[in-house]
């Protein structure tokens, strides 16, 4: 662990700009920055994970790291920075970690092999039951960022799968690859090194999209109907 003091911050700046502002002071003086990921800075890539003061993206709820503001803090407060904890994600240097475990698991199954491109048909012309279609978006806000991996004591990845799986087993496009899909995910879920579901819910606190629980229940049923 490195300490460092940084000064002249507002409470309007984001986590991220409070970093640059230490890694620009860092160069000046000749120094090695802190090395983190970050990318879009809206919420959305999900690249700029870390772990602040002991919770997955920092004290507050519904936002990523580049998302949390200083205000969040005291001044004089001593604030402790920390990559992702979990064996699947090895540390590559500082705070970045390597996620591509992540990646792995979407490319064994979370695709469908429905013609998309160039013949696809009208939205409306495929008619998909409202609330299917809800919870189907509602899956589909997952951002990938593996704040569910931190936050859980096991480090599982349960969240995560349950909402590319779920995505795509609501919707008629996923149908055909569906019992393959959850066997091929949780198999590779499994390979990667991720522990089981703890059952104790810090992964869908901590998410900063919110995700649900109930896709954890929706891809352990999907899994038993694929195996029998």
């Amino acid at each position: 662990m490195e300490t460092y003091q940084v000064s002249e911050i507002s409470e309007h700046m984001s986590f991220l700009e409070m970093m640059d502002v230490l890694n620009e002071r860092l160069i000046t003086e000749g120094k090695e920055p802190v090395a983190f990921d970050h990318d879009c800075r809206e919420g959305i890539c999900g690249s700029c994970s870390m772990y602040i003061n002991g919770e997955p993206h920092g004290p507050d709820r519904g936002v990523t790291t580049c998302q949390l503001h200083m205000r969040k803090f005291k001044d004089g407060d001593t604030i402790h920075i920390e990559p992702w904890r979990a064996s699947a994600f090895p540390v590559i240097k500082d705070l970045v970690v390597d996620r591509s475990a992540f990646d792995r698991i979407i490319q064994s199954g979370g695709y469908v092999s429905v013609n998309t491109s160039g013949n696809s048909q009208d939205a409306n012309a495929i008619p998909i039951p409202k609330e299917n279609a809800d919870l189907a978006f509602d899956a589909a806000t997952c951002i990938g960022c593996g704040a569910c991996v931190a936050a859980c004591k096991n480090s599982s990845a349960m969240l995560f799968v349950s909402a590319k799986v779920s995505q795509l087993a609501l919707l008629p496009q996923g149908q055909i690859e569906r019992k393959e899909r959850v066997l091929n995910m949780v198999d590779q879920m499994d390979t990667e090194g991720f522990g089981n579901c703890s059952n104790t819910g810090a992964c869908e606190i901590e998410c900063p999209k919110g995700i649900s629980l109930d896709n954890i229940a929706r891809m352990n049923r999907e899994f038993l109907s694929a195996k029998v």
